[in-house]
């Protein structure tokens, strides 16, 4: 049943004469009924009662963690949303704010402080998370009682006091280190395509010679292709960068043009890259490749559940894409590298073939600086130099 949007009415008491108006079951007595002062009272009470999402703000009620927890995911749930899906932000958010759970989950909000947080951190440690993953998550922490302070659900002095927990920083703490994203070798890509699923393969394929984002590899469409020249402008619908306002052109030579060809024969609108196609080829292998007769055991599709929790969607989403090269790696009996390092591995070798400022074009990074940190130096520069030299 949906929920009513009417506003609790302004009513008259009759047995005292003041005005009074209900809010989620509770009765405000607002003054004497017909004056202005009750009227304005009212309004006060209904201005904020809505602007907290048709809830009782926190000085009429201590709000829990679990509380807090609850509207601050749905916050996100709406905020961190690209292209009408949610964004690895979310994900994030629900892993940081379980680790409230064991301890705090049915206290106040207010009792998580400076020592509490701190706890909360050395847990983090002892799981093995590395310490820039931990710093991320607490100052994810922060973030929602930040924003828990601006919503009047918890004093501004619990934010405040969070705010003084410094990062853990290196060599200072026992959290492990993370090593650098390094670019990942052609040989070691070479060996996982054949046990990568066709479409998934094609995207890795992709990503390689151009060195796009895996968000943006995942996002192509026809529509946003330029196909008048020789080179093809693929102009993402979104881009991690879009909200400073910058523009994204990734330039397709011909090879990745070999590639996406197999893929235009669909709606312009349309993903060239879908779960739904390369489940499909998945299921029709695995029939074609049956022993049992036809006239045997389940026919395709007969032994399916109704409805399943998880159907293979229209766009794949940096998770899913980053999981079917996991799971391509463990088939091949190889290291799991990510799809980021593809990237790295474009950067790398646009920078030595044609110099820092190719890469930066192609990359899309407004600053040469950013630049470096994917594309690897070339060594062997720097070995001729001090050979020539002695």
């Amino acid at each position: 049943m949906p929920r009513s949007t009417a506003v609790p009415k302004y009513r008259k008491h009759r047995a005292s004469g003041q005005a009074v108006v209900t809010l989620n079951g509770r009765d405000f007595y607002l003054g004497r009924h017909g004056t202005k002062a009750s009227q304005a009272e009212y309004d006060r009470l209904i201005g904020e009662w809505t602007a907290n999402g048709r809830n009782l703000p926190s000085a009429d009620a201590r709000i829990t963690v679990v509380e807090l927890s609850v509207r601050y995911l749905k916050f996100a749930a709406g905020y961190y949303r690209k292209d009408g899906r949610s964004t690895d932000v979310l994900h994030k958010i629900k892993s940081a704010v379980r680790y409230l759970k064991p301890g705090y989950w049915r206290r106040p909000a207010t009792d998580v402080g400076p020592l509490a947080l701190k706890a909360i951190r050395q847990k983090m440690v002892e799981d093995g998370l590395s310490r820039s993953y931990i710093n991320e998550h607490v100052a994810r922490l922060k973030r929602m009682y930040k924003w828990a302070a601006a919503e009047e659900l918890v004093p501004e002095s619990a934010y405040r006091s969070l705010a003084l927990v410094d990062g853990l920083k290196c060599g200072r703490t026992e959290a492990r280190e993370t090593s650098p994203v390094l670019p990942v070798d052609d040989t070691i890509v070479d060996a996982t395509l054949p046990c990568l699923p066709e479409v998934v393969a094609d995207m890795v394929r992709l990503q390689r010679r151009t060195g796009m984002r895996p968000a943006e590899v995942c996002l192509v469409r026809p529509c946003d292709l330029d196909r008048t020249s020789d080179v093809w402008v693929f102009t993402p619908e979104s881009h991690k960068t879009q909200h400073h306002g910058r523009d994204r052109q990734i330039f397709i030579g011909a090879q990745g043009q070999a590639i996406l060809l197999r893929y235009m024969a669909r709606a312009a609108d349309a993903y060239c890259f879908r779960p739904c196609d390369s489940e499909e080829k998945r299921l029709a292998q695995r029939n074609a490749a049956r022993k049992t007769p036809l006239s045997c055991g389940n026919t395709r599709g007969s032994n399916r559940v109704k409805r399943p929790k998880k159907t293979a969607g229209d766009c794949y989403t940096t998770r899913s894409y980053r999981q079917a090269i996991y799971r391509g790696c463990d088939r091949a009996g190889i290291d799991r590298w990510a799809p980021n390092r593809l990237r790295h591995t474009a950067a790398t070798e646009i920078r030595r073939e044609f110099g820092l400022e190719a890469a930066q074009v192609i990359l899309g990074h407004s600053q040469a600086a950013i630049t470096q940190v994917y594309a690897e130096r070339d060594a062997a520069k720097g070995i001729e130099v001090a050979r020539q030299i002695g």
